[in-house]
């Protein structure tokens, strides 16, 4: 086993222990909800947002413990997102991470309300955090920004609104990379930050940004070149559906050229940085190398 992949296993073994008591203590009625609440969360996934979270702090000398709740809350919004996607009058999915969507399991309505549920406890979860001082208040709400109406949303927004579009303007484009993908991995880097008085801020939000680019236009990517088996969710939708991608702005092998010097953007940023940063380098090479 790889030193990356001993760091990878551990911070995911911090998370899913909280992530699992945080489940054991679901007891919401009707029980239909506590069980697609469940069903979402323990689905299994990368993690990347609070693996990235809790590496980070790492970096800056940030108690885990400071952190968990925070990345609790802002895998409960990623999840809230995937389940609200899959939907009919969204993505229209039926498979993600290898398992039946949330509303072919419970049907479209209770996963409406399970996506609902999920976002409103990762606020109180985020609340909770604000009686302990101006900084985690701050986290809080940057959390809250980057997941609502000037990030995840508005990217949700426009991916919904340029679909079937004849061209592809990079723009918009970059609009909803920004937007849908980017704005929970700045998240994911820049909690830490500010939970340490702001140190490496604007370094990590760059990082942030250009990593969540990277991470859509690799899945932009695989939607061409995937499998089930690698992605857990079905492939040449994005075309079917007229989605606004990479691939059909840059070609697939222009965005191949493109993942490589966003990654070599990722890694000049982490070069400024004083401490140990080999792990969230190598995580940015898994994430490019998902192409090859």
């Amino acid at each position: 086993m790889t030193e990356y992949q001993e760091k990878y296993d551990k911070y995911l073994a911090e998370f899913e222990s909280t992530l699992n008591n945080f489940c054991d203590g679901i007891c919401c009625k009707p029980e239909k909800l506590a069980e697609s609440l469940k069903y979402s969360l323990q689905s299994g996934g990368k993690r990347l947002r609070p693996i990235l979270m809790l590496a980070v702090g790492e970096l800056l000398g940030v108690d885990s413990k400071i952190i968990k709740n925070y990345a609790l809350a802002l895998e409960l919004i990623h999840t809230y997102s995937l389940i609200h996607d899959d939907l009919p009058e969204m993505d229209n999915d039926d498979y993600r991470r290898g398992r039946l969507t949330n509303h072919k399991v419970f049907g479209a309505g209770n996963a409406v309300l399970a996506g609902d549920g999920l976002m409103n406890t990762a606020y109180s979860l985020l609340f909770g955090e604000c009686f302990k001082g101006n900084d985690y208040v701050s986290a809080a709400k940057f959390i809250c920004d980057c997941a609502g109406i000037d990030g995840m949303i508005a990217g949700q927004s426009a991916d919904l609104e340029h679909e079937n579009d004849l061209t592809v303007n990079e723009n918009v484009l970059n609009f909803i990379y920004e937007n849908k993908t980017a704005k929970l991995l700045i998240a994911a880097v820049v909690v830490p930050s500010i939970l340490c008085g702001g140190k490496y801020y604007s370094e990590l939000k760059t990082f942030g940004s250009v990593l969540g680019n990277l991470f859509q236009l690799t899945d932009d990517i695989l939607d061409v070149e995937g499998n089930f088996d690698q992605l857990g969710k079905s492939i040449g939708k994005d075309s079917a559906e007229g989605k606004y991608t990479g691939v059909r702005l840059y070609g697939l092998d222009g965005c191949k050229v493109r993942a490589d010097m966003l990654a070599d953007k990722c890694t000049g940023i982490l070069e400024k940085f004083d401490g140990d940063t080999s792990f969230l380098k190598d995580l940015v090479f898994f994430v490019r190398q998902r192409i090859y």
